[in-house]
């Protein structure tokens, strides 16, 4: 019987003009579909022109200027009703989708989708709510003692997997898949009894009791910072009074 990790899975990815689920945009998105371990990845890629400012810090960091995407993006609406249907055909299908540090690019999805379609990510999905797989959530409680950041770069040099052209959408999702099937061959014994569902669902505990822990230690370090349990979409805020 063929392990999940040695299954169809696919992964998505944006990049943005901040670290802002609430108010920054995006920039690029991909969606990457592989069959088999090694087998020929399918991409799908978007440009977006945000219609706002690309702050410079943004572009440095995926090399995206406000000029190349306000010349060569599509505007977001169609973009985001493309992306929210795709997610929605591939949940369907009951394939797994891999995305690394879930809450932050599900929810700016989502909130992309309200912003533009007046819509949400789970009106996109109905019934079928996708089966997540994010490689930070599953290293970090799997090999939970080990010093370091873990970040994507950190990520795929810990499970050696190749990391062409960082910070392109595709690329980046594309890593990620490959972390997790590396992450599945790694704690095999740990992890190939479970399905995709039943470790989605882990997935969401063992993320609250990581922000938890995040969350005293910044108390302890006198950091103002807010950790969100919540995964792998955050909830809504509320409306401004």
């Amino acid at each position: 019987m063929t392990c999940w990790f040695d299954g169809p899975l696919a992964a998505f990815d944006t990049e943005t003009t901040g670290v802002d689920v609430e108010n920054d945009r995006i920039v690029s998105a991909a969606i990457v579909v592989q069959d088999t371990p090694g087998g020929r990845a399918r991409a799908t890629r978007w440009l977006v022109d945000p219609g706002v400012p690309v702050p410079r810090d943004a572009t440095r960091v995926h090399g995206l200027t406000e000029d190349h995407l306000h010349r060569n993006g599509r505007w977001p609406a169609p973009v985001m009703e493309e992306i929210g249907r795709e997610l929605s055909d591939l949940s369907g299908a009951g394939r797994p989708l891999v995305v690394m540090n879930a809450p932050f690019d599900l929810t700016l999805l989502d909130r992309e989708l309200r912003r533009h379609r007046a819509s949400s990510l789970s009106y996109y999905l109905g019934s079928r709510p996708l089966c997540v797989l994010d490689p930070r959530v599953l290293d970090k409680h799997l090999d939970r003692y080990r010093k370091g950041r873990r970040t994507l770069t950190d990520l795929c040099a810990q499970y050696e997997v190749e990391l062409v052209d960082a910070h392109d959408a595709a690329a980046d999702a594309l890593a990620s898949l490959e972390v997790v099937r590396a992450v599945g061959r790694r704690f095999a014994a740990r992890l190939e009894r479970l399905s995709p569902a039943e470790l989605h669902a882990l997935q969401a505990v063992w993320h609250a009791a990581q922000a938890r822990g995040l969350q005293a230690w910044f108390t302890r370090t006198g950091s103002p910072e807010s950790v969100d349990p919540a995964w792998p979409l955050r909830p809504q805020l509320p409306a401004a009074a």
